[in-house]
């Protein structure tokens, strides 16, 4: 079999420009403020700056990228790139994973591993998954659809993905994030082929008489509202005009990387020290990312769409519906809250971990896909028969 063509090849004239930009940063003018009372912490962003100029190698990540299991699918003329990551079993349940922003496909495969090879992480073979993991549309390695009004949604994307492209007849998906919206819309457009979905965060109901709020539902509204006004600022800018920061973030790395590293260490469960839950090298891999594929602008579009009905509502999700509520995720609705929309039949509070809970918290999760997903094994045809081996069209380089 020939090698499989790179996904990512950055000229050295790139890689020069990148760190050239970065060396001669114009530096915002500092205030009498500490640390990261008024945003990202200067210090540290210079800190991770040098060594993005200096010290980072760009090389080794390309090529740990480059080795992953990446494919693309032409769907009808919409490309779409995913990883597979084939189950250890013979009858592996596939599985969607679906991730949101500011992640990209990397961000999962910690956890895709685990699923797809259960035994090498103290699990059993007879639980695998057969794992695929997409670039949403405009992030990374999946071009953006070429406009806002026409075309078919990231949800029903996938679901041609699975089960035309691969030829999965029922399947399993999970998402947080961005990802939890799309894998509700595929549920509940598609429930036939789900044997059920489950989730880091849930859609609020499309409709609710307040008079019937539970005083636990109401403190999570009391809650998301105080969320938006503290940390919220940055939705409303990607909802409302995305293009007047995407250009500067798209000509400037050290600008991307604040708005990025800011909200890796507000979500997550690192106390405030954001190496306790990510690496240098894992930060600016993903920042690099963006800035190589120039997809940070592109990445804005799911809020720029559902906030101008661009995007359905989740009505309903009849499938098995589980939750799982990281602490220091963005939000923890009550069980009663979710059971508005979704069939809940799991709701897991987690004891740590935060919004990038794949990345941070990898073995409590795949813990958790795995026992919600046991019982439904049997409700999924994936036999050889069913599904295709090649695994759909070869990567092909980009640009």
């Amino acid at each position: 079999m020939p090698n499989k063509p790179p996904m990512i090849e950055v000229s050295d004239a790139e890689l020069t420009d990148l760190r050239d930009r970065l060396r001669r940063t114009r530096w915002a003018e500092p205030w009498p403020v500490d640390g990261w009372d008024a945003g990202t912490d200067p210090a540290e962003l210079r800190r991770l700056t040098a060594y993005w100029a200096d010290g980072y190698d760009w090389r080794a990540h390309e090529a740990a990228v480059n080795a992953l299991p990446s494919h693309l699918a032409d769907l009808d003329g919409t490309p779409v790139h995913y990883l597979r990551f084939d189950g250890e079993h013979p009858d592996a349940l596939p599985i969607v994973l679906t991730h949101g922003w500011p992640s990209s496909f990397l961000e999962l495969t910690a956890l895709a591993r685990r699923l797809a090879t259960p035994s090498r992480y103290g699990g059993a073979a007879r639980d695998a998954f057969t794992v695929v993991v997409p670039s949403l549309p405009g992030f990374a390695f999946s071009p953006q659809r070429p406009a806002l009004t026409t075309g078919e949604q990231t949800h029903h994307l996938w679901h041609r993905l699975m089960h035309d492209e691969l030829g999965f007849e029922r399947y399993a998906a999970h998402g947080g994030d961005l990802g939890a919206g799309i894998t509700s819309r595929l549920a509940e457009a598609h429930p036939e082929a789900l044997v059920g979905i489950h989730l880091l965060a849930v859609a609020a109901p499309a409709a609710y008489d307040p008079a019937t709020l539970t005083p636990q539902e109401q403190a999570h509204l009391d809650a998301v509202a105080a969320w938006q006004t503290q940390e919220g600022g940055y939705q409303h800018q990607q909802s409302t005009r995305p293009l007047t920061l995407g250009q500067g973030l798209a000509d400037s790395p050290t600008g991307l990387l604040a708005w990025m590293m800011e909200k890796y260490r507000a979500w997550s469960d690192c106390g405030g020290d954001l190496s306790t839950r990510f690496s240098d090298d894992f930060l600016l891999t993903q920042a690099s990312l963006y800035w190589f594929t120039g997809t940070i602008s592109t990445s804005f579009r799911p809020y720029y769409e559902y906030a101008h009905g661009l995007t359905p509502r989740v009505e309903k999700v009849s499938v098995p519906t589980a939750v799982a509520l990281f602490p220091a995720d963005l939000s923890r609705p009550p069980r009663s809250w979710a059971e508005r929309t979704y069939n809940i039949t799991r709701y897991t509070h987690m004891p740590r971990g935060g919004h990038f809970a794949a990345h941070e918290e990898p073995d409590l999760l795949a813990h958790d896909i795995t026992d919600f997903f046991r019982p439904h094994r049997r409700a999924a045809i994936c036999s050889p028969s069913t599904t295709r081996s090649n695994s759909g069209s070869p990567a092909a380089p980009r640009p």
